[in-house]
């Protein structure tokens, strides 16, 4: 497949309608297309996707908006695409589904997707189809693969080849069964898992049904699954718990069941077994029955005479321990009655201990007082004393408030007078700083405005350097073009030679041919003819003498395929000698405009007018930076002045005010001096005359509070003593001592009621005659009854419950005998068919010791195939590593590949400078570019082969480039001109800037506010 002609219009970032020569572009063999990122690099890629296949590579697919957004509103998206397949010449139109305005009204309507496919014939285009699904099959029946496949092997995607080189074997697998049709064993692997699965489940939900059946056997029968060991038989006739009823836990756990099989043969033992033990306890049962009923009665009877004599017995023992207590009685009405009285007495005690202790504290605050002012009046003054140096300190006071004001000041003035001080000490070295600066800086800024100025002078010539620089470059470019042009055009020359005998061999062949042909046709006519028939030519019913052939006699189709090969080497021919005359007009071009001047002169003239322009720049940047040092040393210059004159004003000012304050201060001392006396300060004075007064103040309330506590405290006490006395108590200790709190004597009152309802209940208890005829008889023997009792019932209650539980189980066990069965027969088919089934998904999944390789079904037919594009690949590979690197194929996973699935994709890179395998992640970055380039070509070779061999005679290697040093650039560069081998045109996207002096052949693609441009540069 060849590219000839694109036109898109309205389509993704293009605006407008632009065409695209790729006739010109190939005939250079490399090509780039490079722009601004977001211009459309990748849209025209898009756009011939589009044209063949109906969408674009990638998850861009995923949009359906291709029309431009840029576009006018009625303009109509549409891309056309001229291309030679297997040898027929082909235009595709297509236009995507979009909404165009409405012909009548306002807003959209739909248009559908469109497509035109045409074919060249006879010098004009006659038209093959105008269906979506025919065209889309016709052409992808003449390239023979998908649009996946297409993306891959024309519009190499080198990045996604460098991650499919480092993939681990999963990630590896979903790229080759995208390329590769292995669909179907991917689902047949599906198929079996699946399979096995649902046959899994069926045969253990199966399963699980016998096992709940015979879990319900073992719970109605309390015995264990065949499973285990039987345990030892019972020794009585009843039998062992089952499962879940052993109350300590010892029962051991049982293990799955071993054999489903041996099932219903266990459930028909148990069924004899249990039938036996129904008949044992059903007997047994019975004749417990009577013992229990005799043993009840006798108990009951012994039971009723021992209460009688018990009560009896009580009733005395009571009766005696009421007269031990009769003492206690009378001492408890007692102490009821003194209670009563002390009552009356208590609150006037507890008046007068508060009375008390009030007296007390009066009279140590008083004590407390009197030693405060102990220093201040003579020892014992009276009141009065006391008042009158309060008084006088008082007024002491009064006359010293107004000299305050005086301090406020003094202190405020000593305040600014050190703030006065603090700011000449910072002053005065600011100004001896800037004075020293200010004797040096004039001389500083005139040297640097001199060699500003010479700076200046030498960064004028810089705009001559880079024109002297542009136009050595552009010639230089020409040169190195022209150079190329001639090489080509040698070869060209030697192929249009070629191509001429080749055409003049094919002329000659086919005209031996026709020739021949008309000599044999009398032979070919006389093998025709029959007796007695007459002849085609002469119409004669006899033959006598029929024509012979001397040699073989070429057929129609034989004239045919000369004729073929005669056209197909005059279009070569043709297209040799175009090419020819193309490459002659651009050697005249080039001569043109640089004549015969070699490359490396301009080369060397180049490097001068570089280093020219080079001392330009330097010297332009030298100027700024003068130019920049000359304007802060001339504002440091006036700063320095400002500053200078400032503190000067600053330093006069600040010596004035410090000497009004100085006066002002020893003014306002004196006069402190004189009002503070012996103080250290006024307000020490004022502080201590303050306390003074107040503690003053202080003994006088004391002293009169004191008499007034020891007035009420003699009141309280008279009054106690009279209460007490009444009431016949001697002292207020016999008082306390009587008295009792409110439920202290509820309690003592609880107690003498108990003592006369304890009388009343005796007397009547001797008085039943039932319980004294009671008393005279001998006391039964109780325990041994109960004991009797007890075991003819457990005796009882064990036979019966085993007989029903016997009854129970057999009943039971019938029923799930039945049942086991029918699940045990349901169960055996279905095993064996999971047994099958997952035998052939463990092969199939690459999970089965069975399967060596461990590799799944697809795994295994993809490795095939990852095999053929190895060893496609190997082949660039050598070539392009000098013969050092080498692929091979492993069926090892990738390093840091911890996934569990089944292996058989892997890589390895053999090194043939140390002979060691390596990871494919060990490589450089340059070793990986080739290595996933080579492994790039080589699956679109097996990708191309498998289609059918269609060639791909235009390649687009999108990506890979911005990443690259200058060494690997020009290595990546030599392998990509290597791939114009057969006359494949490459072209590269890209916007790396070097590349554009590197490839001279360009579709420079601009991008604008109003859409994107595209222009062909050769």
């Amino acid at each position: 497949m060849r590219l000839h002609r694109l036109e898109v219009t309205a389509f993704g970032p293009f605006s407008g309608t632009e065409e695209i020569d790729f006739d010109a572009l190939s005939d250079a063999g490399l090509f780039l297309i490079q722009g601004q990122t977001g211009a459309g690099k990748t849209s025209v890629l898009d756009a011939v996707c589009y044209a063949l296949y109906g969408q674009v590579p990638g998850a861009r697919n995923a949009v359906k908006g291709l029309r431009s957004d840029h576009a006018a509103p009625a303009a109509a998206p549409r891309v056309v695409l001229e291309a030679t397949i297997r040898g027929r010449r082909l235009r595709v139109t297509r236009s995507p589904a979009w909404d165009r305005p409405k012909i009548r009204g306002s807003g959209t309507t739909q248009e559908k997707a469109k497509v035109l496919l045409e074919e060249f014939e006879r010098g004009e285009w006659v038209g093959l189809s105008t269906r979506l699904d025919e065209a889309g099959d016709l052409i992808g029946g003449l390239l023979g693969m998908t649009a996946a496949q297409f993306c891959q092997v024309a519009m190499l995607p080198q990045g996604e080849f460098a991650s499919f080189l480092r993939a681990n074997a999963e990630e590896r697998r979903k790229v080759l069964e995208r390329l590769f049709a292995a669909e179907v064993f991917t689902q047949v692997e599906k198929w079996l898992a699946d399979r096995r699965a649902a046959t899994g489940r069926e045969a253990a939900a199966l399963r699980t049904v016998a096992g709940s059946v015979a879990d319900r056997v073992a719970e109605a029968t309390g015995a264990p699954p065949p499973r285990t060991e039987p345990a030892p038989p019972s020794s009585g006739p009843v039998p062992r718990p089952r499962r879940g009823d052993d109350p300590h836990g010892t029962e051991p756990p049982e293990e799955p069941f071993a054999d489903i099989e041996t099932l219903p043969a266990w459930a028909a033992e148990l069924a004899g077994q249990h039938a036996a033990i129904e008949a044992a306890a059903a007997e047994l049962r019975d004749h417990l029955a009577a013992g229990v009923t005799a043993a009840r009665t006798a108990l009951d009877q012994g039971r009723a005479l021992a209460e009688r004599q018990r009560a009896h017995a009580e009733a005395r023992h009571r009766r005696e321990r009421l007269r031990e207590r009769a003492g206690e009685r009378a001492e408890l009405t007692s102490r009821l009655d003194a209670a009563a009285r002390a009552d009356r007495v208590l609150p006037l005690l507890r008046n007068l201990t508060d009375r008390t202790h009030r007296a007390k504290a009066a009279q140590d605050r008083a004590a407390l007082t009197r030693s405060r002012v102990a220093a201040l009046v003579a020892p014992g003054a009276a009141e009065d004393v006391l008042a009158k140096a309060e008084r006088t300190r008082r007024d002491d006071l009064a006359a010293l408030d107004g000299k305050r004001a005086l301090a406020a000041r003094l202190a405020q003035v000593t305040a600014e007078r050190h703030g006065l001080s603090a700011e000449r000490a910072r002053l005065e070295p600011r100004e001896a700083e800037v004075a020293a600066a200010l004797d040096g800086l004039p001389g500083h800024v005139e040297e640097l405005r001199a060699a500003c100025d010479a700076a200046r002078i030498t960064a004028a010539g810089r705009a001559g350097a880079e024109a002297a620089v542009q136009d050595v470059r552009r010639r230089l470019a020409d040169a190195e073009r022209r150079d190329r042009v001639l090489g080509r055009l040698a070869e060209a020359e030697e192929a249009r030679r070629l191509a001429v005998d080749a055409a003049q061999t094919a002329r000659d062949r086919l005209q031996e041919l026709r020739q021949a042909r008309l000599e044999g046709m009398a032979a070919t006519l006389a093998a025709d003819l029959r007796p007695g028939e007459p002849c085609r030519v002469c119409g004669a019913l006899e033959h006598p003498e029929p024509a012979a052939a001397l040699g073989p006699i070429p057929g129609e189709d034989d004239e045919e395929r000369a004729q073929a090969a005669y056209e197909e080497a005059q279009r070569a021919r043709e297209t040799a000698a175009g090419l020819v005359e193309s490459l002659r007009a651009d050697r005249d071009a080039a001569l043109q405009s640089v004549g015969e001047t070699p490359a490396r002169d301009l080369a060397a003239a180049l490097g001068d007018a570089e280093r020219a322009l080079e001392g330009a720049v330097a010297a332009a940047a030298e100027a700024e930076r003068l130019e920049a040092r000359l304007g802060r040393a001339e504002r440091d210059l006036g700063d320095a002045r400002d500053r200078h004159g400032e503190i000067e004003r600053a330093l006069t000012a600040n010596r004035a005010r410090d000497g009004e304050l100085g006066a002002e201060q020893d003014r306002l001392r004196a006069e402190l001096d004189m009002a503070r006396g012996d103080d250290p300060s006024l307000e020490a004075r004022v502080e201590r005359l303050t306390r003074e007064a107040d503690a003053l103040a202080a003994g006088v309330r004391a002293r009169q509070e004191a008499d007034r506590a020891a007035e009420e405290l003699a009141a309280a006490r008279a009054e106690v003593q009279a209460a007490a006395a009444n009431e016949g108590f001697r002292t207020a200790d016999e008082v306390r001592a009587a008295a009792l709190a409110d439920e202290d004597q509820a309690v003592v009152r609880d107690r003498a009621r108990r003592f006369d309802d304890e009388e009343a209940a005796v007397r009547a208890t001797l008085a039943d005659p039932a319980l004294v005829a009671a008393s005279a008889e001998p006391p039964p023997d109780l325990p041994a009854l109960e004991s009797a009792l007890d075991l003819a019932e457990s005796a009882h209650t064990a036979a019966a419950s085993a007989a029903a539980q016997a009854r129970r189980r057999l009943d039971r066990l019938a029923e799930l005998r039945a049942e086991l069965a029918g699940a045990v027969r349901a169960w055996r088919p279905a095993a064996e068919r999971h047994r099958v089934a997952e035998r052939l998904a463990g092969l199939a999944s690459g999970k089965a010791a069975a399967n060596r390789l461990g590799m799944s079904l697809s795994a295994y037919v993809l490795a095939a195939r990852l095999e053929q594009v190895v060893a496609a690949a190997n082949e660039r590979l050598e070539r392009m590593s000098a013969g050092r690197y080498a692929l091979r194929h492993t069926v090892d996973k990738a390093a840091g590949d911890r996934s569990k699935g089944a292996g058989g994709l892997g890589l390895r890179v053999v090194d043939g400078w140390t002979g060691r395998r390596r990871d494919p992640v060990t490589l450089s970055g340059g070793e990986s570019f080739i290595t996933s380039l080579a492994l790039a070509l080589g699956l679109a070779d097996v990708v191309t082969a498998e289609a059918g061999g269609t060639e791909i005679n235009t390649l687009f290697v999108d990506e890979g480039f911005g990443t690259l040093d200058e060494e690997t650039l020009d290595e990546v560069m030599d392998v990509l001109d290597g791939l114009r081998d057969g006359g494949r045109a490459v072209g590269i996207v890209s916007h790396v800037a070097e590349l554009r002096t590197r490839i001279p052949a360009q579709l420079r693609v601009t991008k604008r506010r109003a859409g994107s441009m595209v222009r062909v540069v050769v």
